[in-house]
């Protein structure tokens, strides 16, 4: 092991004179267990993906893999102890919207940059639903924003709090519409759906997994979902952008990453195995259960989309001038 570090700190000293010592850093690893740290309790929607990993990786690099749950600080403490892990590629984490894009964007105090991270792959990705109560007037999203139109600030919204998703996903509707529609936090997801199958709110936003059931049973009204396109996960569904809102796409997301500087032959060999599952039929139904879609992902691609994702909430934060400490 420390033959294998001294290498791969040559190649950051001297990296044309020892770029031929890359390989072989590459074929040593791993020769230990990894561990995934999770920036959320034991079997939540940031938990799964992470132990889908740890199904994936051993069979094809040789090693175990332990998950550890890290909860704690709207996920900045697992975040920051993987951002100044050694990047030797024995420390990852499973990263979601909320620690590589959102939570970042609406704190000055999150502790470390997202987009230094070495980008993994990306193991899923959901979206959410625009809901109503069955009874409300409204049966699409043109008849929601032209009755917000007309009546500026009657019409509410549940969310789970300033600076989370649901939040900022309403936030980027006002942006994209000009419509007046009023926020009122609430504790939880549930709490928020809950709210409007009791009609006391409008409307919600909320992910696919938790809203599907109850929009087949009737007891929610879909007016659309967040997605670019059409998606699997609920193909009669016309996304926002086909409802008439421009430029509107929301995005769950799970993946991993490693610390800064993880050198590019591990990084390349954790995306291989890593792919490598995701397009099993095994994987990708487990994935689909989760209420998600899974796509097959570079480094490159997945470090380029986790940019976006932050630039993008880093500005409707600044519009909305949204800040949580």
């Amino acid at each position: 092991m420390r033959v294998k570090r001294a290498l791969l700190t040559a190649t950051v000293v001297l990296p044309l004179a020892c770029a031929h010592l890359l390989p072989a850093a590459a074929q040593d690893y791993p020769d230990k267990p990894i561990k995934i740290l999770v920036p959320a309790a034991p079997g939540g929607p940031t938990d799964m993906p992470a132990r889908l990993a740890s199904q994936i990786l051993p069979s094809r690099l040789g090693q175990p893999v332990v998950v550890e749950n890290r909860p704690g600080a709207a996920g900045s403490l697992a975040t920051r102890a993987v951002a100044a892990a050694t990047p030797d590629g024995y420390t990852l984490l499973a990263g979601n919207t909320s620690v590589l894009a959102v939570y970042p964007a609406v704190s000055a105090n999150a502790g470390y940059d997202p987009k230094t991270f070495a980008a993994i792959a990306k193991i899923s990705e959901s979206y959410q639903i625009l809901v109503v109560h069955p009874s409300s007037p409204w049966t699409s999203v043109k008849e929601f924003l032209d009755h917000a139109r007309a009546n500026p600030g009657k019409i509410n919204y549940a969310h789970t709090g300033p600076g989370g998703l649901p939040h900022l996903t309403a936030e980027l509707l006002r942006a994209r519409t000009g419509v007046d529609i009023a926020g009122v936090p609430y504790k939880s997801g549930g709490e928020a759906v809950t709210a409007v199958l009791g009609k006391q709110i409008d409307a919600t936003f909320e992910s696919v997994t938790i809203l599907l059931p109850l929009i087949r049973e009737g007891k929610l009204r879909a007016l659309a979902i967040t997605s670019a396109t059409r998606t699997p996960l609920a193909p009669d569904l016309p996304t926002m952008m086909e409802a008439g809102v421009p430029d509107y796409e929301v995005t769950t997301f799970n993946g991993i990453v490693a610390p800064p500087g993880t050198p590019a032959p591990i990084v390349k060999a954790l995306n291989a195995a890593l792919n490598d599952g995701l397009k099993t039929p095994e994987i990708r139904e487990s994935i689909l259960k989760l209420g998600a879609v899974n796509q097959v992902d570079t480094p490159e691609q997945f470090a380029a989309f986790i940019s976006r994702q932050n630039d993008k909430w880093r500005t409707v934060a600044k519009v909305a001038q949204i800040k949580i400490d």
